[in-house]
């Protein structure tokens, strides 16, 4: 069985949009103009990887369904992070709630997809993310969660808590000894 590291993409990957001057609710971008990876994330990313860690991304888009942004944006963006950084696999969701889909986290259709796919034991796998959905739909397959802290998410639970990718690499490290 392969082990895997989860990450949520917006916040995690790339940066937020806080729009109409809300900063408590971040927001995917909606162009690539507003698209930018997030500074140093990827020697981190290739850490885990020679690590022997499978990369996973897992990421709510509701903007599709929602009709703000179109899949195929979307895919562009997937493009680039594939093409810059060592992710094995994207898995998106372009659903909203009111779908009752199995894949839109808090759900963890989407983990357990790839986990079934890459033979992943999740139990030996962790999910980095930056909001509560991402914290749930990880501990729902037991992987271990490590919220990414952001002053939007200071009451989400989760495993473990760090400042930035580098720390939560560090964290992981420690815990595959």
């Amino acid at each position: 069985m392969n082990k895997a590291v989860f990450l949520d993409r917006d916040g995690v990957i790339n940066g937020v949009i806080f729009r109409n001057d809300n900063n408590l609710k971040p927001i995917a971008p909606w162009s690539l103009k507003e698209f930018y990876l997030i500074h140093d994330i990827e020697e981190p990313l290739l850490n885990l990887s020679k690590s022997g860690f499978k990369l996973f991304i897992v990421t709510n888009q509701p903007d599709i369904a929602k009709g703000v942004i179109n899949q195929s944006f979307v895919e562009k963006i997937n493009e680039i992070i594939l093409r810059k950084l060592p992710i094995d696999e994207i898995k998106v969701c372009p659903h909203i709630d009111l779908d009752g889909c199995d894949c839109r986290k808090p759900n963890p259709g989407m983990i357990i997809g790839l986990a079934k796919k890459w033979k992943i034991d999740c139990q030996n796998s962790f999910m980095i993310g930056d909001n509560w959905k991402d914290m749930v739909a990880g501990g729902n397959t037991g992987a271990t969660t490590i919220l990414l802290e952001k002053h939007y998410n200071r009451s989400v639970h989760s495993d473990y808590r760090a400042s930035n990718l580098s720390q939560a690499v560090e964290i992981i490290n420690q815990l595959a000894g």
